[in-house]
């Protein structure tokens, strides 16, 4: 047995460090098969660390949005991108995977170029909606780009850059969680408002003032809302308590903490934050009406560079190429504009069947073949280690 194959992972959002806990398992697989040993490095959170990957920097709370947002976090950012770009340099992997995160990634991709250590990006970053003038830089500083969304191959059709559409990993991961027994309860409402402060604090309220609306019409609702961990399950029951000393006819909302899965089985119709938990839904079949708020500053800055690619900004929609969730973007994200929408896909509703049906149509692209996508892209990866 030779000397271990080196490899890094870096993530910055949950999703991310799902992502990679799935890959990192899969890597050490496809060593086992060769009868070879390979050490994998990253940045991370809680699942990479339970993948035994050697975690060197705690990416938790590193997912943040805007330009606001960032601005406040920005000297830990900068500590921490040349605390991992001198540890890469000194220790020389055999390649750096990149898993989305661009705003952190994409410098980072810049230095391993410039020291001749190959980049895997895993998860393209959406540089078709906010960047496509960085697409040449993009393919020329990354040695391959592993993409899990069908239609991005055609983003690097132009460039020299190795593409693979590898499957999204959501596929596997949401198989994996499936309960079996469960069935979807038409009286459950589940609430999904985010995995970062900032997006509770621009989406609850709105979401709370909905769900008291929806109540008076339909009392047979339940309403639950599942957080992503402790921190923010505690920061929602802080701001319900809130809400509730000012408005006491608001309904009863069951906070919990790690259990997502569960609800996306069991709820039979939601309301969500845009973001990898709308994709991840479609995938369980659970139906949603998705929105998005940010910083007022942040969205007058970034409607100079984003436009809606194929005319959305919810993922579950662009890979249909249709509106399958609706979706509300700033001020829109309303009760005027909720409540409707939400009675629209209610059991019964007239989009309920519609809704379904491009939820499965979703589930069958992201699933290029048979393989798994975690293996597909865990080959792609050890295929330049290796080289």
């Amino acid at each position: 047995m030779g000397t271990a194959k080196k490899i890094w992972i870096l993530s910055g959002e949950a999703s991310g460090d799902v992502y990679g806990a799935k890959l990192a398992r899969e890597l050490r697989l496809i060593a086992a098969e060769r009868g070879e040993t390979i050490e994998i490095v990253g940045m991370g959170g809680p699942e990479m660390r339970k993948a035994d990957i050697d975690i060197r920097v705690d990416s938790t709370e590193l997912g943040v949005v805007g330009v606001i947002e960032v601005l406040k976090h920005i000297f830990t950012f900068i500590g921490i991108f040349f605390r991992l770009v001198g540890q890469a340099k000194r220790e020389r992997p055999g390649a750096v995977v990149l898993i989305d995160y661009p705003g952190f990634n994409l410098l980072f991709a810049l230095m391993m170029y410039r020291h001749r250590i190959p980049v895997i990006w895993y998860v393209c970053p959406h540089l078709w909606v906010w960047g496509k003038w960085r697409l040449p830089v993009l393919a020329k500083i990354c040695t391959k780009m592993l993409v899990i969304f069908p239609f991005e191959t055609e983003v690097f059709a132009h460039t020299k850059l190795r593409t693979e559409f590898v499957g999204h990993p959501l596929i596997d991961i949401v198989a994996d969680r499936r309960i079996p027994g469960i069935e979807r309860n038409p009286e459950d409402f589940l609430l999904l408002p985010g995995s970062r402060t900032m997006e509770i604090n621009f989406l609850l309220y709105p979401m709370l003032d909905t769900v008291t609306e929806l109540a008076k019409r339909h009392p047979e609702l339940k309403f639950h809302l599942s957080a992503p961990r402790e921190k923010i399950a505690r920061l929602c029951r802080e701001k319900f308590a809130a809400y509730r000393r000012k408005h006491p006819d608001v309904p009863e909302v069951e906070i919990t903490c790690g259990d997502t899965s569960f609800w996306q089985q069991r709820a039979g119709t939601g309301l969500a934050a845009s973001g990898t938990v709308t994709v991840e839904s479609a995938i369980a079949g659970l139906p949603l009406v998705v929105g998005y708020k940010l910083n007022w500053i942040t969205i007058l800055m970034a409607s100079l560079v984003v436009k809606l690619y194929r005319g959305f900004f919810t993922m579950v929609n662009i890979i249909a190429n249709r509106a399958v969730f609706e979706e509300f973007l700033q001020h829109r994200f309303a009760p005027g504009k909720l409540i409707p929408a939400v009675e629209r896909i209610l059991p019964g509703g007239e989009r309920r069947e519609e809704v379904e049906r491009g939820m499965a149509e979703v589930r069958q692209l992201l699933t290029p073949n048979s393989s798994s996508a975690a293996r597909q892209a865990a080959e792609a990866c050890y295929s330049v280690v290796a080289d």
